[in-house]
């Protein structure tokens, strides 16, 4: 049975350090590709590219990670930015839509972290809370709360009870996008995870950051439905 290739989307930064080096990197937290490792997949990252590449992109990987980092520009949605809202990534927000709608149209299973739970949101005509309080630590800090799994949805079938999770973000789900039901909340009511029951295959976001904790549920998930596609 091969190993199933789960393909990473990453940061793209002006300016990044390492050794004697200060240079304009692609980067990504090595927990994304360490929790794609030990869910039993191969891990390749995806910078930012043309839009027009991604579905030839997509067409090579058996599974699709949006991962987590800056705000999505209010324009995706049709909103003015609101005071806390970060600069935008434009270069990012293209390719990784793209990405979304190429997974999508392929069948390819889909999960979206944080950013990419938001960003699938928008993809699907949804938008977002600009601001909200208390879901996260101090800069660079993750924070833990519970979340609620929804009975009978893809996610509660994977996390069968209410689990702590880490969490670092102060945007938030608003209107969900066409086809897309809420399959977790958080206490205060916020959107946690999301999915897409029409669609062929696995389609979901989290809104929390499984790279960041110590339960690979999630991303086994995701492993396993690629693998099965695969086959």
């Amino acid at each position: 049975m091969s190993t199933p290739l789960i393909g990473i989307s990453t940061y793209l930064e002006s300016s990044a350090r390492w050794g004697v080096w200060d240079l304009p990197a692609a980067l990504l937290p090595a927990g994304y590709h360490r929790l794609v490792q030990r869910a039993g997949g191969l891990a390749a990252q995806l910078p930012p590219d043309d839009p027009g590449a991604a579905s030839a992109v997509v067409a090579r990987l058996d599974g699709l990670v949006i991962a987590g980092g800056p705000d999505v520009e209010p324009v995706r949605y049709g909103a003015e930015p609101h005071p806390r809202t970060g600069p935008p990534a434009r270069e990012r927000d293209v390719w990784e839509l793209a990405l979304i709608d190429a997974a999508l149209a392929a069948g390819v299973p889909l999960l979206g972290i944080c950013r990419g739970m938001q960003l699938l949101n928008v993809a699907r005509g949804g938008t977002l809370v600009q601001h909200v309080e208390a879901h996260g630590g101090p800069p660079g800090v993750f924070a833990q709360h519970d979340v609620r799994p929804v009975p009978g949805t893809l996610l509660g079938r994977v996390l069968p009870e209410p689990v702590s999770v880490p969490t670092y973000h102060h945007q938030a789900v608003d209107r969900l996008g066409d086809g897309l039901v809420t399959s977790a909340f958080a206490d205060d009511g916020t959107v946690e995870a999301l999915e897409l029951p029409e669609a062929p295959g696995f389609v979901l976001g989290v809104q929390w950051h499984p790279e960041a904790g110590d339960d690979p549920r999630v991303m086994e998930a995701l492993v396993e439905a690629a693998r099965k596609g695969a086959r």
